[in-house]
């Protein structure tokens, strides 16, 4: 195999969800920098056409597609909009999720405190948000018995944090999930649909800003803890995923399927001294 065309995702069809999310977009946009036409999934039409505008801007080919990710029905219509304009899907981000405060065990309080409601969000999220998109989009790849299939997990998956019980929990799953779906498409489809994750450290993005930092800029007591036991000692930067997925999306990485790949800046190796 060519190493110059190794890592190519030219003329492939992927699709981001969450793809309007600081990590999210920054995959969208390094998909189309491959080559791959990428269809930007999110709820919000503005964040989503400003999307779609960035990579159109700088020579790429993308789509906007409006959907909740824990709805089928908007899915569904979401799949069909897509096989319309393009015919096929070669690649699946499930980028989307998140956390919420209700579902954050603050310092002063104990698990008791915790919104159940919030909770069941979270996971309607985290896992059925995964879940849910996969069933759809994964379709045509099954019938064509070829596909990448990356969901996105957290170092909190495997390494358990204070605080963010609901959020951490429902990574696990995707962990599990991930591992799970990987026998099961080669089981039943063949060698040709890979499914892999990535577990980000810790980045600054919408939903943990306030958390790892003051108004100022200036780090939280916990932002400090996290960088005094990253060896890198920084957070990490939407771009520094992009080596990763490029790899895992393409031929690079065919042998790889059902791995969990950490990018933390060493946080999940270190040890503490």
């Amino acid at each position: 195999m060519d190493i110059d065309t190794i890592f190519s995702l030219k003329g492939k069809v992927s699709v981001v969800t969450g793809g309007t999310g600081v990590l999210g977009g920054a995959m969208a946009i390094a998909l189309a920098k491959a080559g791959a036409k990428v269809a930007v999934l999110g709820r919000n039409q503005e964040k989503l056409n400003e999307m779609v505008q960035t990579i159109s801007k700088d020579g790429g080919e993308a789509l906007a597609l409006s959907a909740d990710v824990t709805k089928t029905e908007e899915l569904q219509q979401a799949n069909e909009k897509l096989m319309q304009k393009w015919g096929r899907i070669d690649i699946l981000i499930n980028g989307a999720g998140g956390n919420m405060p209700g579902a954050v065990v603050k310092p002063e309080q104990t698990i008791y405190d915790l919104s159940e409601d919030a909770i069941r969000k979270i996971v309607e999220l985290n896992y059925l948000g995964t879940v849910l998109p996969t069933q759809i989009f994964s379709k045509n790849m099954s019938e064509r018995k070829e596909g990448v299939i990356i969901n996105i997990s957290s170092v909190a998956a495997s390494k358990p944090l204070s605080r963010v019980m609901g959020y951490a929990s429902s990574k696990a799953a995707i962990e599990n999930y991930t591992q799970w779906l990987s026998g099961e498409m080669a089981a039943k489809f063949g060698e040709g649909i890979r499914v892999n994750a990535i577990a980000p450290g810790f980045f600054l993005t919408e939903q943990n800003r306030e958390l790892l930092t003051n108004k100022d800029g200036s780090l939280t007591e916990r932002g400090q803890q996290i960088l005094s036991q990253t060896p890198f000692k920084r957070f990490g930067n939407p771009e520094d995923l992009n080596g990763t997925l490029i790899w895992l999306c393409s031929d690079a990485s065919r042998f790889v399927t059902g791995a969990i790949i950490p990018v933390d800046g060493g946080y999940c190796a270190y040890g503490g001294i």
